[in-house]
């Protein structure tokens, strides 16, 4: 396994738990943790796609992570699940 297959794997693995938890009701999509796992997740997928020069998970990978950045600084009060 290449590294950039370990990489990419370690953020699908985080993407995937983020919405785990979220479809089985024990963090809310709105709370810190989701978007913050959100974040770092893409954010690890879109440096491997970068790493085997395959742009468009590259774009699509780093518009998530930014949508989810944003969203981690603007989770309502209360919510820091």
């Amino acid at each position: 396994m290449k590294e950039s297959d370990i990489i990419a794997s370690i953020g699908v693995i985080i993407l995937l738990i983020a919405f785990l938890l979220n479809m089985f009701k024990k963090v809310s999509a709105q709370s810190r943790l989701y978007t913050g796992m959100n974040f770092l997740g893409a954010g690890i997928c879109c440096f491997s796609s970068y790493l085997i020069d395959f742009y468009p998970f590259v774009v699509l990978e780093g518009i998530w992570s930014m949508f989810a950045l944003y969203s981690f600084f603007n989770v309502p009060r209360g919510t820091s699940e």
